[in-house]
């Protein structure tokens, strides 16, 4: 989480799925949860729209992103940087 005028702001990093878009970007993350009861481990993955202002993040790449204002219905998510180029 970063601390932005007094507020704690959400920041994620995920792995790009899809560049497709103008200016958006669809980001997926994996999260391990563990099962209350069983305690088994298992991967929750979730996606993501970002919004990518330059266009500069493209599929493959690993990207840090942060809770916004909605920007449409679905794109709540800002880039922040991209952390890892693709191959």
């Amino acid at each position: 989480m970063a601390i932005i005028g007094g507020k704690s702001i959400k920041e994620l990093v995920g792995t790009v799925v899809s560049d497709k878009m103008d200016k958006t970007i669809v980001v997926m993350t994996k999260t391990v949860k563990q099962h209350p009861l069983y305690r088994k481990r298992f991967t929750v993955r979730k996606k993501y729209y970002a919004h990518d202002a330059e266009n500069t993040a493209k599929a493959g790449d690993t990207v840090r992103i942060r809770q916004d204002n909605p920007r449409s219905k679905t794109k709540r998510w800002a880039l922040v940087e991209v952390v890892g180029q693709a191959v």
